[in-house]
């Protein structure tokens, strides 16, 4: 359970916390949050909502009396996910240097090329592959996201349930075949997300012409924790935010979205050229260097992952066996 503070540079942001057996949506500020009803958001829900956000309406509900009856410590509270997709897009192999570590590695393990070698060669097919070529997509089911008040828990079937800490973009008006330079008027704002993988099953075995199955490697329950905040696009730079993880207090990951191969204007618009995009979508950014697979070490019972991105506040995940 996530009982950390908004950032103190970020003004005010959006949460959604239990309540008894409901989920009730409300406004973040600091270190203490009050729950919104449908006329103070000018919408009916969530997704309306961010079909048009309104932020100065809600700034201005921030920057009331935030020492009113209605206002509660966040410690006081469950946060669960703060947003509600009804879409989930996947992005793969989209940060520059890791592919090239990835890519290098092949070529000097199946060919006669130098470490070095190899590097260069990675590097000049990354650029070109940002100049010339467009983003790998895949789909996540929406049912898998979920708060990080949901333990995270490792199907018994492998042993190999990897991390892949993410900036998220959520939608606001629906995008559909929108241009590069339009796209970020489709961002409502950004999350956390840990992208959740079986490395075993991404490959098939029993036929492997057919290539990846990313249904089974990604869609578990619970394989998307997201949250804890939904934070206006206009507080957060998503070009050069810092996305880092840790796993059980190391280091695992630590990058910044300044390395993505395809920025988050190109992701958006090559995302919608396909299907609208819808208020509420998530779509996740890439990962990048420092999963699991890389230091061979997979996550375990008792395992706890403290995932934090620039402006978005911090997400802690903990993992549990299968019954």
């Amino acid at each position: 359970m996530t009982t950390s503070s908004l950032p103190p540079e970020i003004p005010f942001a959006l949460a959604r916390y239990r309540d008894g057996d409901t989920v009730r949506l409300a406004i973040v500020v600091g270190a203490r949050l009050r729950p919104i009803s449908a006329d103070e958001l000018g919408a009916s829900d969530l997704n309306a909502f961010l079909a048009s956000p309104d932020w100065e309406r809600l700034g201005a509900l921030a920057a009331g009396d935030a020492a009113g009856t209605e206002w509660m410590p966040l410690a006081d509270v469950v946060l669960t996910a703060p947003v509600e997709p009804r879409q989930l897009l996947q992005t793969g192999a989209n940060y520059r240097q890791h592919v090239i570590e990835l890519v290098a590695a092949g070529l000097t393990n199946n060919t006669d090329r130098s470490p070095e070698e190899s590097r260069d060669l990675a590097a000049k097919m990354m650029d070109d592959r940002a100049a010339n070529g467009e983003p790998y997509f895949f789909i996540g089911l929406p049912a898998c996201v979920v708060g990080d008040d949901v333990p995270l828990e490792l199907p018994a079937y492998s042993e190999v349930h990897d991390w892949e800490l993410e900036l998220a973009v959520v939608i606001g008006r629906p995008a559909f075949r929108v241009s590069r330079e339009d796209a970020l008027e489709h961002v409502a704002g950004y999350t956390i997300a840990n992208d959740i993988t079986t490395r075993d099953l991404v490959f098939r075995k029993d036929m492997k012409e057919i290539g990846t199955d990313w249904y089974r490697a990604k869609n578990a329950p619970g394989f998307t924790p997201a949250g804890p905040f939904l934070v206006p696009a206009s507080f957060v730079d998503g070009s050069d935010a810092q996305v880092r993880l840790e796993l059980n207090g190391q280091v695992m990951q630590d990058a910044s979205t300044s390395d993505l191969l395809f920025d988050i204007p190109a992701l958006v618009s090559a995302a919608s050229q396909t299907m609208p995009l819808l208020p509420g979508d998530l779509l996740l950014t890439g990962s990048p260097a420092g999963n699991g697979q890389h230091w061979r070490r997979f996550l375990q019972d008792g395992d706890v992952m403290t995932g934090s991105i620039t402006g978005l506040g911090t997400q802690v995940v903990r993992c549990v066996a299968a019954a």
